[in-house]
Order: structure tokens, then sequence, then C-alpha cells
């Protein structure tokens, strides 16, 4: 606490210079320099007026306060009495620091403004202008009390340093009883928007004052021109914020809020919710319309933030797009901030959307090339792919792709070599994915290791509505699995909590025939049953794949044959995992579930309220890459489209999962394991669980992290919410619409569903804020940092499959028999489809070098105003850096076969930190790629 609480300001009496203190004086009746400057708490009484005094100081914590201030500050030949006090009050000056962040690259039209700026500020000197604004109310104006406003100092001196961050000065003069600032008003007067980090204010008898900003800042010439305010980072609950406050808290909320009118401006911070109404473009034909997705019962989804822009001149109900380049709407605040580190990934985004896959689809389209041979694939990662190119400059399009990870071989000649680097998953063993224990290995410790169920009846059972879909019997009988069970029978072996399953079957029936009927993509539906092995391995036994009017079961091979067909039936499981793994499980569940409860915490949750101090961290980026998202990547006859088997069906996957499978009560990973069938309830253990699959990665590290973030969140609001019996909670009028928000409009379709956990105690409270930072933060990291690694060979998790199983008798039958090898290969996805998906999911893969990892957070030791606080949260980020060695020991154990072998990947992917760019590791604090 000592440490926390001098960094905090608290201790700073014991390093500041000892004149300060007292005068040179050894007399008693001596004052010394700093009286005159002290604040008066109460101006009707005597009994605050405190002089510090070698004695006293101990006793007396305030801010260091320079000479130079000191030596500024108005003088008076006399001590004033305390009646003049109450007349005219003592002045003081007091400096406010300024951080300001400089944008790195600027265009010719910024470089323009920001000359002018530098001149309008040289020439008049007051164009950005800060105002105090007290914890007390005026007893004269009965509103906040101000200071009068103080220029920033020195901005056109400082136009021109190239640094990223700049710090500036300005001074106010206060009176002694001016109370605390709670907050700074902040008027921009120039013609450009600027950064502003962070402000300090010095000089106040309370200590240092830290103003947290990490917002840019618009010119009142702008359509808004109301000042800006920045609350301190002391927290409050909305029943304890000073009175001087509250008017301000409640304004600044409604600011956030809108009118949920117009057109929003990129320079807007307006958080307001809106329909998925903008993924089609009826426009340019039927083929790219799309349905809105959420405001019906057909097709229920969460909300994303609102743009407001036009409907389409096609469908009055779909709104116009905003194609790229151009960027779409999210509030100004949430978009990627400008600087060498955090641009990293948004270009490499941009650079793959808008040069490399033109150029791909330019050279590959007119003839789609497939893979005929597997050194066709290993070509990508050992000689490149060439890119031919009408553009005289062949490297010019190399040259807009700031790729190093990606593009690691360029021959600048009228040819361009495209080579892709080795994706991990064969890095140690090129033909580990061909082995079922690698196959099975994938579903507890790979990139999609949260559908694996334990299986409770066999054969399984449809839950499809059989007046619409017929009566769906499963075609697995006890024959197809006996074999493998060691002597048991199936009962026995359910019993046993042996057998497992992948079941994908109810979620893509329904739109397998018009999957199928499109050319080039065939899908089934597939169920895959596991054994778990004494030596605690999984072991696939029988894989059921369905399509209308069909069912067939293929299990493990017993010749060259049987090989083959078992090899296209694994690889059929694999396009529905990466199918759903993308579209339910990374995209629906990690980013745009969450989008709603970012939207409503803007709008509802104070920056001051302890509850948005906690989230902040974990809301960073969502809003902006969920846009860009709906711009680039699930749109119609997008990148998700284009390269997954579902195509045009793939968001209405998305829907149907919202619908039927979503749970915002079993997205915690105690209770999804407990759901699934691959825990039970164990009092003994730790979170109350035991596993049934002992060497499960993906649990067994995420259950570590799981612990962490709920203690850490329990700290957090025990400290704020004091007592257990759910008064506060009930009673905060901002948590409580908050959370009424998230569900009643964020997630309005199934805010009638009765599983929605309530917010009456701490604990509830405890438990739904726990779920928001786990699914933002290592839920999403365990499903996305493995994209590439895993996926980037795409033999291995193929997302798109073409061709069906040929059975004797189909006229592709003889084809497979000649040359099995080519047909499992033309299954595939063509060369143009797997190199789009292959550089898309690179760059998804990728940390940026400002990465913020969990037990990290801007300005860790001023985030939050409060001592203890801060300390707990050390204390949190110490449990990150315990859990990463523990992960470390597991992966290097020999016990567990499914992290540590001959070739086999070790489990990293909630290791919590990371290096820049693809490495299968690290646990961001929120939703961000």
């Amino acid at each position: 606490m000592a440490f926390t609480k001098e960094i905090m300001g608290s201790s700073l009496i014991h390093r500041s210079p000892q004149w300060l203190l007292s005068s040179s004086s050894n007399s008693s009746n001596s004052k010394p320099p700093l009286f005159h400057f002290l604040q008066m708490r109460n101006e009707n009484t005597t009994s605050n007026v405190r002089l510090i005094t070698k004695a006293s100081a101990a006793a007396f914590p305030f801010a260091p306060v320079t000479q130079d201030l000191l030596n500024k500050a108005p003088s008076t030949s006399t001590t004033p009495s305390l009646r003049a006090n109450k007349e005219k009050p003592v002045q003081f000056k007091v400096r406010a620091v300024v951080t300001v962040r400089n944008k790195i690259k600027e265009d010719f039209q910024e470089t323009v403004v920001k000359h002018f700026d530098a001149i309008a500020d040289s020439m008049i000197g007051r164009c950005i202008f800060l105002e105090l604004i007290s914890t007390d109310i005026d007893p004269k104006t009965k509103g906040p009390k101000k200071s009068k406003e103080a220029v920033v100092k020195d901005w056109s001196k400082k136009s021109n340093v190239k640094a990223e961050r700049v710090t500036y000065t300005a001074e106010f003069i206060v009176d002694s009883n001016f109370g605390d600032p709670g907050a700074i008003t902040v008027t921009n007067n120039h013609q450009r928007e600027f950064f502003l980090e962070t402000i300090t204010i010095e000089g106040f008898a309370t200590g240092p004052l830290h103003f947290p900003c990490n917002s840019w800042v618009q010119p009142t010439t702008s359509h808004n021109p109301q000042k800006r305010v920045f609350f301190s980072n002391k927290p409050y609950l909305p029943r304890d914020t000073p009175v001087g406050l509250r008017v301000m808290r409640e304004k600044e909320l409604k600011n956030l809020r809108g009118d949920g009118k117009g057109v929003r401006k990129l320079s807007d911070r307006i958080y307001d919710f809106d329909t998925y109404n903008d993924l089609g473009n009826p426009d340019r034909g039927v083929d790219f319309s799309r349905p809105t997705l959420g405001g019906s019962q057909q097709y229920p989804y969460p909300r994303r933030c609102r743009t407001g822009r036009s409907p389409t001149d096609t469908d009055l109900r779909a709104e116009s797009r905003v194609e790229k380049p151009h960027p779409i709407y999210v509030p100004r605040d949430e978009q990627f901030e400008e600087s060498k580190q955090n641009t990293f990934f948004i270009k490499r985004l941009k650079a793959v959307l808008h040069n490399l896959i033109p150029r791909l689809k330019a050279s590959l389209s007119i003839n789609n090339h497939d893979f005929n041979d597997f050194s066709d694939v290993d070509g990508l990662f050992s000689k490149g792919l060439l890119i031919k190119s009408s553009l005289k400059d062949q490297s010019s399009v190399f040259n807009k792709i700031p790729l190093p990870e990606l593009v690691t071989k360029i021959q600048e000649s009228s040819q361009g070599l495209l080579k892709f680097d080795t994706p991990m998953i064969i890095s140690k063993d090129k033909f580990a994915w061909l082995r079922d224990d690698e196959f099975a290995r994938q579903a507890i410790a790979g990139i999609n290791p949260v559908n694996i169920e334990r299986l409770k009846v066999f054969p399984p059972v449809s839950k499809l509505d059989s007046r619409i879909y017929g009566i769906q019997e499963s075609a697995l009988k006890e024959e197809h699995i006996l074999g493998p069970l060691d002597g048991m029978t199936v009962e026995q072996a359910i019993e046993e909590n042996k057998l497992f399953i992948i079941d994908y079957h109810d979620l893509y029936y329904p739109f397998l025939e018009g999957i199928n009927s499109v050319d080039g993509r065939k899908s089934y539906a597939t169920r895959t049953i596991f054994y778990l092995t004494p030596l605690g391995t999984l072991k696939p036994i029988a894989i059921e794949l369905s399509v209308p009017g069909s069912k067939r079961v293929v299990t493990p091979p017993v010749d060259a044959t049987t090989n083959w067909m078992w090899q296209l039936a694994k690889a059929h499981v694999c396009a529905n995992d990466s199918g759903v793994h993308q579209l339910v499980n990374h995209y629906l569940r990690t980013h745009a579930c969450m989008e709603p409860f970012i939207l409503a915490a803007h709008r509802q949750l104070s920056e001051m309220h302890p509850i948005f101090k906690l989230l902040d961290p974990h809301m960073r980026y969502t809003l902006e890459i969920n846009g860009i998202a709906r711009q680039n990547l699930i749109h119609a006859d997008g990148v998700i489209e284009s390269c997954f088997t579902p195509g045009r069906y793939c968001m209405e996957i998305s829907c149907a999962a919202y619908k039927n499978l979503w749970r915002f009560d079993k997205e915690g990973l105690p209770a999804d394991l407990l759901h699934r069938g691959v825990a039970i309830q164990d009092p003994s253990q730790p979170n109350g669980i035991k596993l049934l699959i002992q060497d499960y990665p993906y649990a067994t590290d995420g259950l570590l992290i799981w612990s962490a973030i709920q203690n850490w969140v329990r700290t957090y609001v025990n400290h704020y919410y004091h007592g257990h019996d759910g008064h506060l909670v009930c009673n905060d009028k901002e948590l409580q619409a908050w959370y009424s928000e998230s569900i009643n409009v964020g997630h309005a379709d199934l805010s009638h569903e009765s599983w929605w956990p309530p917010l009456s105690n701490n604990e509830d409270l405890v438990s739904i804020l726990t779920t928001l930072i786990w699914t933002a933060s290592a839920q999403h990291a365990a499903l996305n940092f493995g994209q590439y690694p895993y996926g980037g060979y795409v033999p291995n998790r193929p997302p798109l499959m073409r061709k069906l199983i040929p059975e004797e008798g189909d006229a592709e039958y003889r084809d497979f028999m000649a040359n099995p090898q080519k047909y499992f290969l033309n299954s595939l996805p063509s060369l143009l489809q797997a190199t789009k998906y292959m550089a898309v999911v690179d760059t998804l893969s990728t940390h940026s070098p400002d990465e913020e990892y969990l037990g990290e957070r801007q300005q860790p030791s001023i985030w939050s105003g409060d001592a203890e606080i801060v300390e707990a949260f050390y204390a949190f980020s110490g449990e990150m850096r315990r859990i990463e060695k523990e992960i470390e020991r597991r992966n290097s154990d020999p016990a567990l076969r499914n992290r540590y072998g001959a070739g086999v990947l070790p489990y990293e992917l909630l290791a919590p930190t990371s290096q820049p760019g693809v490495t299968c590791r690290g646990v961001p604090n929120s939703v961000s790629t």
C-alpha cells in the first residue's frame, strides 16, 4: 500500500523539500511560505485551517509545488485574519500539466491547418483554454464552482515538435475556498482536433490531481461547439457524486446518448443502437441483398452501433453502405488511435483488403487454379505465389502492403512473388494434421475448443422441428462405435463419461439445400463421436454426414480407399467447425454480443462510475473492429462469404445460433463447461467443478484466468458496494440503467428470456462483470490468435469444401479412385479462395506492438484515484504473471499429451502476454481483432 499511496500522491510529503514545510526561522510563531496558499475547507470555521510545520507535516500530505510556482504566487505582507478571509479568500496559483499525443503522419490539409493554428496561437496566444470545476457548489450561482479560464502556453512554439507526446502547461489562480477540482473543461479554438492524453494539476494541498482523458478534442468551429469536460480519476457512485459535479455528470451522459437522429459524422461522440441492416447492397442487384439481422423473430441478433446513413434506393429498410476505403462511423474515441504502434493492425487489414486481394483476383480469377498436389500447397510457403499484373511496376503493389510477417519475400521484377510464413501446425511435423490423434487434440487444444460435449444419449437426437425438416433420426448405430471402446458397451462408455461429441447437425441442416445448390459449395451437417482413451487423449471413432434425403456414417479406415474417405469426412467436419468457429463462437459470441454492453456502458455509466473504470480497457477498439467487419468481412460477397462454405447464408447461421444456442448465463467458463457436460460440480475443486477430460488445455488454463478475473472483480465490487445485502447495487441508478439497456435494447430480441441473470446484489454484479471481462479478453484470445497458426495450412482446417464424398455409382467416383489425392485437394478451397483466406486470418492473428494485455492498462498507477484499488490491480497483474509461468510448466509436462509430445504444439493461446506479430499466444484486454 505504501508504494501505491506514494504514486497516488498521498505520501508526497515525505519526499518534498524541507523548505516547503517550514520557514528558515526557528521561531514557533513563524509561518511557512506555503501557508498563504493552503486551501480552507470551510470558510465559516477556524478548525480546518492548519499550519504546516515540522511537527504536523507527516499528518498533512500535499502536492509538491515547484519553486517558480511559488515565486509567481500573489504575495501578502501580513497574514490575513480569518474574518478577512471570509470576505476575501486567499488566492493561490496552481498549474496544469497537459499531455497531448501528436499525430505521426499528417496529410497535406492537416499540415496546412496545423500551420495556421500555430500562427493564430502565436499572434493571439489564446486558443486552448482550460477551466477547473470544483466538487463544491458556488453559493452565488447555485451551480458548479468554476475557476477563471487559463490559457495553455507555448502551443505555437511546440507545433513542430516531432515527439509522439508533447507536454504543455497552464496556470490558474484559485481561491482558498475553491474546494477540490473534480472536472476540467477544455475549449479548442483551433481549426484542428487534437488528442488529449492526460492533465495533471499541481498545487492543491490534497496532492496532485490526475485527469486521464484519452480523447479527441474537437474544435469549437465544428457542429458541436460545446466545451469538452473531463472528470478526475476519483470514482464516485451516482449517490456519492459531489454536488458540484452532479449536473455535469448527467449532462455528459446525455450528450453521449444523442437524440437518435441524423447521419453521424466521424467527429461525433454519439453512442446509439441499430440493427444489422447494412450488410447487403440491394442497389447492386438481388444477389447482393441480405436480410436485416435483429428486430425480427426470424432473424434475431444483437444490436450494433448506429450510423444513421440514408436508406438504399432499392430497399428503404436497408441502410446505404460506406464502401472501402472510406471509414465507417464509430464514435471518435473508439477509432483506432493514430500512432506507429496501434496503426499496425488497421494498416495491415486495409492493405490486404484493398491491395492484395484485388491483385489476387486479377491474377487468378481467370484461371481459378486448384491445388492438384500437396507440393502446390507447400509452395505457398517455400517458393511463393506468382502474382501477375498489368502494372508496369509490380513492386508498387507490395509497397502498399506493410505485412512483414505475411510477405517474407518479394522479387522486384516484372512478376511479384508472395510468400507466406509457414503456419505453426506444420512447422514441427509436416504431417501431424493427417493423424487422428491430432484431429481430436485440436477439438480441445486448437482454435475452436468450445464445441465438444459429453455424449449423454446414443444415438444423438435432433431438436429440429420435424414439421419443417422431417423426422431426423441419426444414422449412427452401436456397431459403428463398439470396436474402439476397449470391451465396454456403448451404455457403459456413456455412464463412465468416455464418449464425447461435436454436433453440428442442427445448426447446418436447415441451410444445406441452399448451400449445396451453389456451384462450388458443398456441405454436410456433421456429427463426430470421440472416445476418451486411458491415456487421456481423444480418438475419433465415427463421423455422421447428413444432407437432405441422405445420411451416412464413416468410420476409421481399414484400407487405402477407406483411408481417403475418412480424410474427406474429417475435412468436412473441419469445414463445419471453421464456419461455427468464425460465425458463432468468434464473431457472434465475442464481437457482436459484447457490443450492446459497450454501447450501453457509454450511454448509462458516467466515466466517474467505478464500474465504467473497471470495464474501460475491456471495451477498447471493439466498436471499430466490428464496424470494419461489417464493411469488409461479413457483408454480401465479403471475405467471409467468399471463403466459407455457407456463402450467402453465413450470417443467417450466426443468427440461428443466437436464437437457439446463445445464453448469457452460460457464457462464463465454469457455466459453459457444465452446460456442455465436460465438467461436473464438485465443491472440493477450485471453481466448484471437476473436468471429465483432465488434460483439456483450453479448460484448465482458462479456469486459472477465470478465477483471477473473478477474484479481482470481487475485490473491486466489494470495495465500492459496501455490505452484501444488495441495497447499493439495487439503488445504483446508472448501474441498473446500463444492465437494463444492454438487455432490453442491445439484446432486445432475446430480452424476454428467463435466463438473464438478475442484478440484485454484489455477487450478481461480480458474476456479470466477470463474464464480460472473460469474454472480451481470454475467450476472444483463445478463439482468435490461433487462426493463422492452425488455419494458415488450409488442408488442416479448410474453411470451405467444394465436393461431397463420392459413392460408388457417382460420376466422380472414378476420378476419386484414379487420383484420390487430387480429388481431396480439389474438394478444398481453390488457390484464390485459400490465399484470400490465409491473408486475412494472418492479419486477424497478429498482435500490434501496443497491445494491452490482461493485467495491463494505460496509466496503470493513476487510472483510478483510489490507492487500495490500484494496489489490488497490481496484485491481479502479479497473478497473470504467475499463471503464465504455470502454463509454461504445463507445456513441458510429458504426462499432458494434449500439449506436449513429438511435434505437438504447446497450448499457449491463453498465455497472458505475447510479442508483436503472429505468435499463437497472448490475451489482450479487449476484442480488437
